[in-house]
């Protein structure tokens, strides 16, 4: 009698389910969701990863209430992570209707396509998942040169990783209680980038109904084939074997891999300016798989999906204020936007109105910064998707939670200061002791979600009015704010018209 007290039948029955994959097998997560860690698909070095046949718990999980090793990657300790990494983590809130009605929320974690995992700072779904009546999906793929460098020419691995977990996804939903024809794919920063990749590869179309769009640094776009192809050649070249000998690719530990991932990362933009210094290593517009830029340099294509695309308020400012410890002269202002705009733009953004000169240049470079990289290209992304049959709703964030680890930068833990990845906990509702305006956020933006991942509209009764973006007014709204976000520099005759974003720039090259 004590132990059907203690663990009552219907307790085992909620975690444990019968799946087309099998029986899965789930614990409570103390947030009050169930959660199901899952293998979604098999990978060996190189090779595109296949849909698993069974239900699995993670290489190296040692039962249903471990988290998943991670994808190789650099700064952490191997023991961290597998090769064999293709995992994803399914939180699921209680009581969910018998009818299968429930949307999904798959998320696509950030990292600068070289770190990152479905255990990440902030990333526990459970609160989300019960916020919004929805499954919601972590999911990892193979990071780097293991996702984007394959030395035989093959791109977008882990862009087709990704395809699987969909593909995944919509077969066991139902079993959990979920709608497969409800599936939005979300992501912050390079997360955000796959959700652009997949956004621009038709195979992938009819596994998701909308998109959500965080933080994305549009300014980049897609690598193009040619340029992928110079990469290729430089990192088959840093770790010595032809792109057509298996042998010698297999021979190579994870830890030269990875070292020469990093060479090829911090020296790539030396021998091909347009990769640039962030993110190097990205998805390739190969033809074939992604098929088009998304961007201003070719036609844009018609589209019908709704997004909800986001920025914060200072996007630039970890960056810039880690690498200037010091106050910035303008002479050092116009060093630095030299370094990275060449004269020509740089002359055109210094000696517009738009950014007006302060005694700490390091302000007025975070503000470019963040319009160039974040906030205007995802503005004149957002105009083209309106303009060509989409609904598309953005949004800035006046008001964050420091990330763990921005503390880096003293500026980002200033009153006021938004600094990227600030977002993340304020969607999952996993701020640690979180302020009232904070918890009043949480509450607004989980609400807007549920609307969003409902009916593909964030607006609901009792929430601030999101308006829809049209072809040049993109009516963003503040999050954790009042009013409209001031269009300034991001007029279309500004940036990505009298100064191109580097998509543009380096079209030709």
């Amino acid at each position: 009698m004590m132990m059907n007290k203690l663990c009552p039948r219907g307790d085992e029955d909620r975690l444990s389910r019968d799946t087309v994959f099998g029986v899965a097998q789930g614990s409570e997560d103390p947030s009050g969701a169930q959660r199901f860690i899952v293998k979604y698909a098999n990978s060996q070095r190189w090779e595109p990863s296949t849909l698993v046949s069974s239900w699995t718990l993670p290489t190296g999980a040692p039962d249903a209430t471990a988290t998943p090793l991670t994808c190789p990657q650099p700064f952490v300790d191997s023991s961290t992570y597998t090769e064999d990494c293709l995992s994803m983590i399914l939180y699921v809130p209680p009581n969910l209707p018998a009818s299968g009605s429930a949307p999904a929320f798959m998320w696509i974690h950030g990292g600068s396509m070289i770190l990152g995992s479905a255990n990440g700072a902030g990333l526990n779904g459970s609160k989300l998942a019960i916020a919004t009546k929805s499954i919601v999906a972590v999911v990892q793929y193979r990071l780097g040169a293991l996702g984007f460098m394959t030395p035989d020419g093959t791109t977008n691995l882990a862009v087709k990783d990704l395809v699987n977990a969909l593909q995944f996804l919509k077969k066991v939903l139902p079993d959990f209680g979920g709608d497969p024809n409800k599936v939005t794919i979300a992501g912050q920063s390079s997360g955000a980038g796959l959700v652009r990749s997949l956004l621009a590869a038709p195979s992938a179309s009819s596994l998701f109904r909308s998109g959500i769009i965080q933080s994305d640094p549009m300014n980049f776009g897609f690598l193009t084939a040619s340029t992928q192809q110079t990469m290729q050649s430089l990192y088959n070249g840093f770790i010595g074997c032809s792109n057509t000998d298996k042998a010698c690719h297999n021979s190579l530990s994870l830890d030269q891999i990875i070292d020469n991932q990093m060479a090829l990362f911090v020296s790539a933009y030396q021998t091909v300016p347009v990769v640039g210094q962030s993110e190097p290593i990205r998805p390739v517009l190969d033809g074939s798989f992604i098929t088009t830029s998304l961007d201003s340099t070719t036609p844009f294509p018609s589209v019908s999906k709704p997004l909800l695309i986001t920025t914060v308020a200072d996007e630039a400012a970890f960056a810039i204020y880690s690498a200037y410890r010091a106050p910035l002269t303008e002479s050092g202002l116009a060093d630095a936007c030299n370094a990275t705009f060449g004269e020509d733009r740089t002359n055109v953004i210094l000696s517009s109105t738009f950014y007006s000169s302060a005694p700490d240049a390091r302000a007025l470079l975070q503000e470019i910064g963040t319009d160039y990289l974040w906030k205007c290209s995802s503005w004149t992304f957002a105009r083209n998707w309106a303009a060509n049959g989409g609904s598309v709703y953005v949004g800035e964030y006046e008001l964050g939670a420091s990330y763990p680890g921005n503390e880096v930068a003293p500026m980002c833990t200033q009153p006021g200061v938004v600094c990227h990845q600030d977002d993340i906990e304020i969607v999952f509702g996993t701020v640690p002791n979180p302020s009232p305006a904070q918890s009043a956020l949480i509450f607004e933006m989980q609400a807007k979600y549920n609307a969003f991942l409902h009916n593909g509209n964030p607006n609901a009764p009792n929430l601030k009015r999101w308006p829809s973006a049209g072809p040049s007014d993109v009516n963003a709204v503040q999050l954790g704010g009042n009013g409209a976000v001031p269009v300034g520099a991001c007029t279309p005759s500004f940036w990505g018209s009298a100064v191109q974003y580097d998509y543009q720039f380096y079209a030709n090259t």
